[in-house]
């Protein structure tokens, strides 16, 4: 009876003997070493058109201007074009080569197993490692150092593109010293005697026409050059980078609600005052103005600031207040700024805490 017993579990237990697998072919590299050594520099070429394809991505961002260079026949420019395909082909030929070291080098043996209903017992986990192990030794990444070379060569080379892509995060070293240009993260294009003129039509306002209680958004004067202001063109991603960092709001309430910071007592005119409309949490636009409190709120995070005491953080993520433009009024009345901001706008990043 026991015998009988065991018999039963044994039939259980064991792998089907045929699962109907058709037999065997073996493959030309199986079976001609001279076959395997050509497929395995044809994987290795693949790896390598890889790496001279990064290699062109960062060629290509660095010779080809956006805008200026010609358009190309299937209408985008070069250096979208020139880009495009040089990152496409670097992870085209990894992928051609990892299926091609697939099908042609690696292990090509079928197996089957039977399912288990519960967790793996540890003999199935430790038959898992050594399969694991047998896989790796399988794939030949050992015995073909080629192979291995070039594709953790290409694998490697593709980082490149992505650091050279970081570049474009933000402005350069030189960008952030330019305070004439006001570029970079320091400086805005605001600048003494510059008008503060309404956002979109570009109209000076005159301190005389507000009401308290009315918040305006405006913008610099030099992003609206006429003949009669004599402020130069300025067109593209320059333009809309100063009109993100040059934004402002202009309130005005009554002037003793006003208290002014240090050394600010002369920087609103009859209770006109003005600050950069860019939160200082993560750079969203602010406008939600409840007049009464003189409180302002930015609609991303609720970061909320006190336009009445400095615009200082009185709720939310924000840890900064948002920063001041001093203001005046030329001879027409219309309202002008005494200088630029005395710190950068927005939100904080790396080097902010160094100015």
């Amino acid at each position: 009876m026991t015998d009988s017993h065991d018999h039963t579990l044994a039939v259980v237990e064991e792998p089907i003997t045929n699962p109907g697998l058709p037999a065997h072919q073996w493959r030309p590299t199986d079976l001609d070493e001279r076959a395997a050594k050509r497929a395995e520099r044809q994987v290795a070429g693949m790896f390598g058109l890889s790496m001279v394809c990064a290699v062109l991505f960062v060629v290509a961002y660095f010779a080809l201007e956006i805008g200026d260079n010609f358009d190309t026949f299937i209408g985008l420019g070069a250096s979208t074009v020139a880009l495009g395909l040089a990152l496409g082909g670097a992870m085209l030929f990894i992928g051609i080569g990892i299926i091609q070291w697939a099908r042609k080098l690696m292990g090509d043996h079928e197996i089957s197993e039977l399912r288990h209903p519960a967790s793996s017992t540890e003999e199935d986990r430790e038959a898992t490692l050594e399969a694991l192990s047998l896989g790796l030794e399988e794939s030949g990444i050992g015995r073909r150092p080629l192979v291995r070379n070039t594709l953790l060569g290409s694998m490697a080379m593709l980082g490149l593109p992505a650091v050279v892509l970081l570049r474009d995060l933000g402005p350069s070293n030189a960008q952030v010293a330019d305070a004439e240009k006001g570029l970079g993260l320091q400086h805005t294009i605001w600048k003494k005697g510059m008008r503060l003129v309404r956002d979109v039509v570009g109209t000076p306002i005159k301190a005389s026409e507000l009401e308290i209680g009315d918040l305006v958004n405006a913008a610099p004067e030099a992003l609206f050059p006429t003949e009669a202001n004599g402020y130069p063109e300025i067109e593209g991603v320059a333009l809309q980078v100063q009109k993100a960092k040059g934004a402002i709001i202009i309130v005005k309430m009554e002037p003793e609600e006003i208290k002014p910071a240090d050394g600010r007592d002369n920087w609103t005119v009859d209770g006109v005052i003005c600050y950069s409309k860019i939160c200082t949490h993560v750079g969203c636009p602010i406008s939600l103005y409840e007049r009464t409190t003189h409180h302002v709120l930015c609609p991303c995070h609720q970061s909320t600031f006190d336009l009445a005491d400095g615009a200082k953080v009185i709720f939310g993520p924000a840890h900064r207040p948002l920063p001041q433009l001093p203001l005046a009024v030329d001879e027409e009345g219309y309202l002008i700024a005494q200088a630029g901001f005395d710190e950068p706008v927005g939100a904080s990043y790396w080097e902010r805490e160094k100015q």
